[in-house]
C-alpha cells in the first residue's frame, strides 16, 4: 500500500500525475528540476537560493506569471514565512517567500504535497509577487470558518493513522515515503464541524522519497 502510495507521489511531483491545481506547479517545479544540482549538494553551494531566483524571474517574466493587481488593504495576519490576505468571503491569498525551504524547487513540491493530502485546502497557484527585492509565491486558498479549538492530539491520532510519526513538538516523519511534515500547531490546523482543515504545511522530501 505504502509503495503504491510513493509511487502516486512521484509520478505527482514529476509532472507525470495529476492532483489539484497542480499544472501550474507542475511546470515551474519541473523548470527549476532543469540542471539543478541534487538535493544533497545543494546545502554545499552559496546563494545557490538566489541563483535560482535569477533563472526563476526569467521564466516568470516569459510565461506572464507576476501578479500585479493585489489588494493590500485585506491584510490578516503575517508570520515568519508568508503574509495572508483576505480576496473574498471564500478565499484567502497567501504570499511566501519560501524562507523555511532550502530551495524553490523545494516550495513548489511542498505545494503538490500539500495538494495530494489535503485537497480540501488546496493551493492554487496564481504567480509571483516581488517587493523591496523579496520574491513571493502567490497562492489563493479557501477560507476556513473555524467552530471549535484544535487539539494538537487529535492532529496526532490523524497523523498516525495515515503513517506519520511524532517526532518532536508539531512535527512529524513518514520513513516509508521518505515525507517530513513539520509545523502543525493550532494556528496551521483548524477545527470546523469536529473535522480538521490543514491550512499551513511544511512538507520536505528526503532522499529515500526517491527510492524504489
Amino acid at each position: 500500500m505504502q509503495n503504491k502510495l510513493k509511487n502516486e507521489l512521484q509520478n505527482v511531483i514529476s509532472g507525470k500525475s495529476e492532483v489539484r491545481y497542480g499544472a501550474i506547479i507542475q511546470s515551474v517545479a519541473g523548470y527549476l528540476k532543469k540542471g539543478s544540482p541534487a538535493s544533497s549538494e545543494i546545502a554545499q553551494i552559496k546563494h545557490y537560493k538566489k541563483q535560482e531566483e535569477q533563472r526563476l524571474e526569467a521564466f516568470i517574466s516569459e510565461n506572464s506569471l507576476w501578479v500585479n493587481n493585489l489588494d493590500f488593504t485585506q491584510y490578516v495576519s503575517a508570520g515568519a514565512e508568508q503574509k495572508v490576505y483576505l480576496k473574498d468571503t471564500e478565499h484567502v491569498l497567501k504570499l511566501n517567500d519560501a524562507i523555511y525551504y532550502q530551495s524553490w524547487q523545494d516550495y513548489f513540491y511542498n505545494l503538490l504535497l500539500h495538494n495530494y493530502f489535503f485537497p480540501d485546502t488546496a493551493y492554487q497557484f496564481l504567480g509571483f509577487f516581488k517587493e523591496n527585492d523579496i520574491l513571493y509565491g502567490v497562492v489563493q486558498q479557501a477560507y476556513v470558518a473555524i467552530s471549535g479549538k484544535t487539539y494538537l492530539e487529535k492532529v496526532k491520532i490523524f497523523l498516525t493513522q495515515n503513517g506519520f510519526i511524532n517526532t518532536r513538538n508539531n512535527d512529524y516523519f513518514n520513513h516509508d515515503l521518505g515525507i517530513i511534515l513539520e509545523d502543525l500547531h493550532d494556528e496551521n490546523v483548524l477545527t470546523r464541524n469536529d473535522v480538521l482543515y490543514f491550512i499551513d504545511t511544511v512538507f520536505y522530501i528526503t532522499d529515500n522519497f526517491w527510492t524504489p
